[in-house]
């Protein structure tokens, strides 16, 4: 019959295992240290600006950062205010709102 002991080192955690009287040791793979995922930084206000600029939309007014998004107050071609949500990493507009 095998024999588990899971025992605690400095802060880690560690394995043995006796089975036929060979020890195998190691450490578990959900406490092994994994990279953190890579992040892509924000774009500045400019690259969103010309983004949005790129999309047709004029008189761009007033982006700012909130709450991990941009927002900004613009006029689209058909010369509607409109309030847009765009996401900070790709430049892509998530939501717009007619403004009064």
């Amino acid at each position: 019959m095998p024999v588990l002991a899971v025992l605690a080192i400095a802060g880690g955690a560690s394995f043995a295992v006796a089975q036929g009287g060979a020890a195998v040791q190691g450490t578990p793979a959900a406490v092994t240290a994994a990279p953190a995922p890579a992040t892509t930084p924000a774009l500045n206000i400019r690259q969103i600006y010309d983004r949005l600029e790129s999309a047709g939309y004029r008189d761009i007014r007033e982006i700012e950062w909130d709450d991990g998004r941009y927002e900004a107050k613009v006029h689209n071609a058909q010369g509607e205010r409109l309030k847009l949500y765009v996401n900070a990493t790709t430049g892509a507009v998530e939501h717009s709102k007619l403004r009064h």
